[in-house]
């Protein structure tokens, strides 16, 4: 088990852990929860060995074997999958020991090295790293890319699997989801459940921790606290301790009152019922998450909008997609994604858009926001309309060389410009006020926002939304970088919204929050999906196992033309060159002596399993290498000849 007795922990001057315990035992899954900058990091990096107590005891088992994901960008050209076959540590052990024991006649060292490459499970590793790497959401056909011609996202992925293929007892996990879909976050849940060892998590995303954990780490002032259950159980309990001092809930009876009064106004309206009705889900869990939201570093609110448009915006026949790149040769069409939407957004909707990575979520959000051209059809625009716009990466829509005040002078001189500037205060000292009340203040209005933390730069872009008045409000991803208690806040933010929200999100507490009706983006088109989340997390599974199951019928269906092409050929009278002969007579005598290979690899792996003399085991372990490198080698030649062949 991992204990801790009085630790003290300190970063610089700063004390995180002030004479902390706690015990964690051999099989636990914890999520490890506070609020940004509470040591959370710091703790994963005293079980990691990276960081030392500064005073107390710690204690974990020597003989533990730790997986944890890589942090850096990697940057090789080997394929994704030995790239991640290379995550499983003891497989390179026992590669690097058969190596050396090779270069000796140490007959009982070569035994070992071989038995324990065996054990590693050498001859099945490529196919449990590329079961991780397709769970993942990568596609068949990029199994052998190389690792650098992914992008970020995909490549934070790949050291995702490569943490998963490591043999462990303990597994750390920072953030795990945020560079995950939705699909591919299911696919992780369940692999996390099956997994035996002892598991700590650091995640903001509240349904995962559920799903993945049974104990609870809290990290306050300074203090560990452990709770039995899973996210929503500690809440539940921390809600309860809070009850009993009274002090976050008193803060919460103005917001309590704005929305119960929204509800009386609205609920008897039809046109308004479903929008009163998000209000009565906030307010119902309102006192619940009364504990947390007295921890977020801020809480705000969306202004209500000048005026509201109905529809907000139309399409007709719209087309999405990406133009040719500007060095394409002339005449290369766009790439179309989504096709012939015909779709209307109205005043008050709470949309989720739903759809698997690449079915094209981010270009509708994209292209609604103006940020890309429609291919084609109509997009017209209610009168009035001022769109709220959080790209996916902050970046797109920050520079990092200029300070938050700087953006926000910049924001109203491109408002001014456009006539759309409404009755905000903009002197430089409003504009100072502001940015204060989204933790903005001192000497952090002239930061460069490229040296500022990823919640920070998403702060500061909530900020520019909010300061802007939006009636439509389009959100891609906006969670990424945000902790619970902010999550939360953003939440209540926006079910106090009166305008309209489009989301994109893998949160899915967010997104049962604040959503009445979601689209779902899949095969080319938009359509509204009749359900909710765990219907679509159905949805989710059944389309994985429909397209294996078109995969192996595409499969059969190449063989059978295959068959039948080979046949016409072989009926039809033809004249076969020398070369051809040679190169067919070749592939015979490779393809016997294959299969007599795999009969003796087959025949020596049974063996080994049963032997225990060590040279006896030694020399079926170089046996079974040599057997392998030959196979290697004949199965190259066989792609040659066959390729030669057809040609």
């Amino acid at each position: 088990m991992i204990t801790l007795k009085n630790v003290t922990l300190r970063r610089s001057a700063k004390v995180l852990l002030e004479g902390a315990s706690v015990t964690l035992n051999p099989g636990e899954k914890v999520g490890l929860v506070g609020r940004n900058g509470a040591g959370k990091s710091s703790l994963f990096a005293l079980l990691n060995g990276n960081l030392h107590e500064d005073a107390g005891e710690y204690y974990i088992p020597t003989q533990w074997r730790m997986g944890q994901v890589a942090q850096d960008m990697p940057e090789t050209d080997q394929s994704a999958t030995e790239f991640v076959v290379e995550g499983d540590t003891v497989l390179l052990t026992a590669r690097e020991e058969v190596t050396a024991a090779e270069a000796t006649d140490d007959y009982d060292r070569m035994a070992h090295a071989y038995t324990g490459l065996h054990d590693a499970g050498e001859y099945d590793a490529a196919s449990r790293a590329q079961a991780l790497i397709l769970g993942l959401g990568f596609k068949t056909s990029e199994l052998d890319n190389p690792v650098n011609s992914f992008s970020g996202g995909w490549r934070m992925r790949l050291q995702l699997a490569r943490a998963l293929m490591c043999p462990s007892d303990l597994l750390l996990l920072d953030e795990p989801t945020n560079h995950l879909d939705l699909d591919a976050l299911v696919w992780l849940e369940a692999w996390l459940k099956k997994y035996e060892g002892t598991m700590v998590v650091i995640s903001h995303d509240r349904e995962f921790l559920d799903a993945v954990t049974n104990v609870t780490l809290h990290i306050d002032a300074g203090k560990l606290v452990r709770y039995g259950g899973n996210y929503s159980k500690f809440e539940d309990m921390r809600a309860e301790q809070m009850a009993l001092q009274q002090t976050a809930f008193s803060k919460q009876q103005d917001k309590i009152a704005h929305l119960q009064k929204f509800i009386a106004r609205f609920k008897a309206k039809a046109s308004k019922a479903k929008q009163a009705q998000s209000r009565v889900k906030a307010l119902d869990r309102m006192e619940k998450i009364a504990p947390l939201l007295s921890e977020a570093d801020f809480t705000f609110e969306f202004k209500e909008p000048a005026n509201l448009p109905n529809p907000m915006l139309s399409m007709s026949g719209v087309s999405f997609g990406y133009p040719p790149p500007a060095d394409a040769p002339e005449g290369t069409p766009p790439t179309t994604i989504v096709r012939n939407v015909n779709k209307s957004v109205l005043a008050g909707q709470r949309i989720g858009i739903l759809g698997a990575n690449g079915q094209g979520k981010s270009t509708l959000v994209k292209t609604v926001a103006r940020d890309l051209a429609p291919l084609g059809g109509d997009v017209t625009e209610g009168k009035g309309l001022n769109i709220g716009y959080f790209a996916q990466q902050e970046l797109d829509v920050l520079r990092p060389a200029d300070t938050p005040l700087e953006h926000m002078i910049r924001l109203v001189k491109e408002l001014t410009v456009q006539g759309k500037l409404s009755n905000q205060a903009t002197r430089e000292q409003d504009l100072r006020s502001f940015l204060g009340t989204f933790n903005f203040s001192g000497d952090m209005v002239k930061q460069a926002v490229g040296s500022m933390s990823g919640g920070e730069k998403a702060r500061l872009v909530l900020c520019m939304i909010v300061w802007q008045r939006p009636n439509l409000l389009l959100l891609d991803e906006p969670t990424n970088h945000l902790d619970l208690a902010t999550r939360e806040a953003l939440s209540m933010a926006l079910n106090e919204f009166e305008g309209t929200v489009m989301l994109v999100s893998h949160d899915r507490a967010l997104l049962r929050a604040v959503c009445d009706e979601f689209w779902m983006v899949s095969r080319g088109g938009v359509e509204p999906f009749d359900g909710d989340l765990d219907d679509y997390q159905k949805y989710l599974l059944d389309e994985a196992k429909r397209q294996r199951e078109l995969a192996k019928e595409e499969q059969s269906k190449a063989a059978k033309q295959e068959a039948k092409a080979a046949a016409a050929k072989a009926a039809a009278p033809v004249v076969v060159s020398d070369a051809v002969k040679k190169a067919k007579k070749e592939l015979q005598q490779v393809e016997a002596r294959m299969e007599v290979l795999n009969g003796e690899g087959a025949a020596l792996e049974g063996k080994l399993g049963t032997n225990t003399h060590p040279q006896e085991i030694a020399e079926l372990g170089k046996s079974l290498k040599k057997v392998g490198d030959e196979l290697k080698t004949l199965e190259e030649r066989w792609l040659e000849l066959t390729s030669a062949i057809e040609g």
